[in-house]
């Protein structure tokens, strides 16, 4: 997908589906900037982080039939890159009307963004690592692979042994 190379370290143990989180663990896209510290900064994230984990919805879509939301966040939803962010600050967003749930459309009707994402911009404290990101690509994918790590990390009993696993991209 065109992104930074992110170390991987075999040693999470998947759990059946009685160990999954429970609703009102994970994020509500339909909530703000609260609701995203709430979660968040109770596994250790700090705002910085939980901007550069929004970055991952430079990637893919939302589909009604899975979360209710409808449609991608960039034009190029299967390579990751900074334009989540420009497009977060640059666009005109106004609320959709349609039956689903509340979301933001740019003037085109083709991309949309969450209530969660567009707090970003709304969040004095956030909107500062917005700005950053979209103007800096690297540094984007620099903080991105650090805290997508930490995140697949997060809670994994590894042995001390364990060494990092790079994967080479196809085009080196």
């Amino acid at each position: 997908m065109q992104g930074p190379t992110i170390p991987y370290r075999p040693g999470r143990i998947d759990k059946d589906a009685s160990a999954c989180t429970p609703d009102g663990r994970l994020p509500d896209a339909a909530q703000g900037t609260d609701h995203l510290r709430n979660i968040f900064y109770r596994m250790g994230f700090n705002d910085q982080e939980i901007v550069a984990l929004a970055g991952a919805h430079a990637l893919g879509r939302c589909h009604t039939d899975r979360s209710g939301f409808d449609g991608p966040w960039t034009f190029s939803p299967t390579v990751l890159t900074n334009d989540y962010y420009t497009l977060l600050l640059n666009e005109k967003w106004h609320i959709r009307k349609w039956d689903g749930p509340k979301q933001y459309q740019d003037k085109t009707k083709g991309l949309m963004m969450l209530p969660a994402d567009y707090a970003l911009i709304q969040d004095k404290a956030m909107r500062p690592w917005v700005e950053k990101y979209a103007k800096d690509n690297d540094l984007f994918f620099k903080d991105f692979a650090a805290v997508v790590n930490k995140l697949f990390e997060l809670g994994v009993p590894f042995n001390p042994d364990t060494k990092p696993i790079i994967f080479k991209s196809s085009n080196a």
